[in-house]
């Protein structure tokens, strides 16, 4: 004998209840709930990081624009052509950088002008006789 659709949905779903075979009941839980427990292997396979503490965040960032001696020989001739060279001295805080890094070479004879320098970089530049100038104290 056939089983009709409607007495098929009225019960005899092997144990499972009467609703539980149809619809969205009965799943054990909604969202996340059951990551510890029933659901672990979707955790392992999906969320290997759920739990636990990752980093942090820092509220005291500063954003630096910070520039090598090597970039600054590369953009020497689109500094000039900018305005942001004139009479040798050479204006990086105008053109929005504000920290002077030394790896790379730089030694065409001029007068930086940067808000910070490493340390590094000033010696370089004192090697060739070029002089860094900033209001505030150039090393860091």
């Amino acid at each position: 004998m056939v089983r009709t659709r409607t007495k098929k949905l009225r019960g005899g779903h092997y144990g499972r209840g009467m609703k539980s075979g149809r619809g969205k009941g009965k799943k054990g839980g909604n969202g996340m709930a059951g990551l510890g427990g029933h659901r672990k292997t979707w955790l392992i396979k999906n969320d290997r990081n759920h739990y636990g503490v990752h980093g942090f965040t820092s509220h005291s960032r500063t954003e630096t624009n910070s520039i090598t001696l090597g970039q600054l020989e590369f953009l020497y001739d689109d500094l000039k052509n900018r305005g942001y060279i004139e009479n040798d001295i050479i204006d990086l805080d105008r053109a929005g950088y504000t920290k002077l890094l030394g790896s790379g070479d730089f030694n065409i004879k001029s007068k930086i002008i940067i808000g910070k320098a490493t340390e590094k970089a000033i010696n370089k530049l004192s090697n060739y006789g070029i002089t860094i100038e900033n209001d505030r104290d150039s090393k860091e």
